[in-house]
């Protein structure tokens, strides 16, 4: 048994003791001043009175395990102790805590059921022994007294219970919620890379075709650039998964009890800046700085595409950078598999807290697969904008092609 298990085990002995061990002290020490004014007419206080007492406090230590049995325990010590006739006193406070522990842990319904059922267990013996001639008197102060005893704890410990579920269905609720987007996101991931790298190589299959009989020594260099970019596809890839595969760091032994009851982080390490590929060599995440990249690569696969940076280059936090990358790359992707026949133009430009992109083609214009119901691009771009807290909007021009235009802050941007 290891040390965080023994202060587990600590601090439950703690709450099941010391509550109980307070509510015996009440009892034993407020018995004789209560029954100073009682005694008599009723029976004074004794060894018997206090072994009763002293049991109806000692059951309150497992009030957590079995609310219901420790509930049953000390209304009946309670009933023995007033059928002796020993004064009213501070007793009875053992079976307000067991009510308030029935309330916490079970249904309203069947809590309140185990209070009727107790206040009537302890109040009818009390109605047997009242001189009928005062009973129309005592009765209904009798049941006051009773139901003061044991009402307020079962509404306080049903309205305890019930917060208690409400903020263990938000943390259910709010779990969900972060897989959901955990995994759209990884989807999304997977979707540029795996895109991207498709669309090039079937842009560079079709040129390899188009020159294979007329001009072998061009099908080869196209064939190559199919090849490098099949391989950069995967190592890419393989990057991705590597990333949300990355285990999140055993917590200590005292951050894992005070956060036993929290739900883990679902959110990935976007913010980090390198990735562990599958040959176990780190390597960078793709950002901006990448583009000169993306853009021979477009290029060697048949689409000329033009490179403009404007304004002071800043530093972008790692999930910005990812983020306008990532658009910059899915649109390209675009202009490969809709515009047809076209050219490409990337304007990047570094603004006062915002860097905007500009993306534009001069390809047939036509709607994309990401503005089509079914289709994934842009709504993919726009989450990404969205997520690193920026705008995106994508459309065709009026002169014709296609604008895909985004900005992003410079801040961390939202998770």
């Amino acid at each position: 048994m290891d040390v965080a298990r023994w202060r587990g085990v600590g601090r439950a002995v703690v709450a099941d003791v010391v509550p109980a061990v307070a509510a015996g002290s009440v009892m034993v020490f407020g018995s004789g001043p209560a029954a100073s004014g009682e005694v008599p007419p009723r029976r004074p206080l004794d060894a018997l009175a206090y072994v009763l007492i002293g049991a109806a406090a000692a059951v309150l230590s497992g009030r957590r395990r079995r609310p219901l049995v420790v509930l049953a325990v000390t209304a009946a010590a309670s009933i023995v102790y007033l059928a002796f006739e020993y004064p009213h006193g501070p007793i009875l406070l053992a079976m307000s805590v067991a009510m308030y522990s029935v309330a916490i842990r079970l249904p309203a319904a069947p809590s309140l059921v185990a209070c009727g059922i107790t206040l009537a267990a302890v109040v009818m013996p009390e109605l047997l022994v009242i001189d009928p001639e005062r009973l129309l008197v005592e009765a209904p102060l009798l049941l006051a007294v009773l139901s003061g005893l044991l009402l307020p704890p079962w509404a306080i410990g049903t309205v305890v219970r019930l917060g208690r579920e409400a903020e263990r269905r938000a943390r259910e609720d709010e779990t969900r919620r972060r897989t959901y987007e955990e995994r759209l996101r990884i989807a999304r991931e997977v979707h540029d890379v795996v895109g991207h790298g498709l669309a090039v190589i079937n842009m560079q299959a079709g040129v390899a075709l188009h020159v294979l009989g007329r001009r072998p020594e061009q099908a080869e260099v196209a064939l190559e650039a199919i090849k490098q970019s099949s391989k950069d596809a995967l190592e890419e890839l393989r990057g991705t998964l590597a990333m949300f595969r990355r285990p999140e760091p055993e917590p200590e032994p005292e951050d894992r009890d005070r956060d036993r009851d929290r739900d883990r982080d679902g959110d990935g390490d976007e913010d980090g800046d390198e990735d562990k590929d599958g040959d176990g060599a780190w390597r960078p995440m793709p950002g901006l700085g990448q583009l000169h990249t993306l853009v021979a690569a477009m290029a060697e696969g048949g689409l000329p595409v033009d490179l403009a940076v404007t304004g002071e280059r800043a530093s972008l936090p790692a999930a910005v950078d990812l983020a306008a990358y990532r658009i910059v790359q899915e649109s390209l992707t675009n202009v490969v598999r809709h515009a047809g026949p076209a050219t490409a133009t990337v304007r990047v430009g570094y603004e006062p807290g915002a860097v905007v992109l500009e993306i534009t083609d001069t390809g047939r214009g036509r709607a994309w697969a990401g503005t089509r119901p079914g289709g994934h691009g842009i709504a993919g771009m726009r989450e990404r904008a969205a997520a690193a807290g920026g705008t995106l909007e994508a459309g065709p021009r009026a002169e014709g092609g296609f604008l895909v235009c985004a900005r992003l802050p410079l801040g961390q941007g939202r998770r």
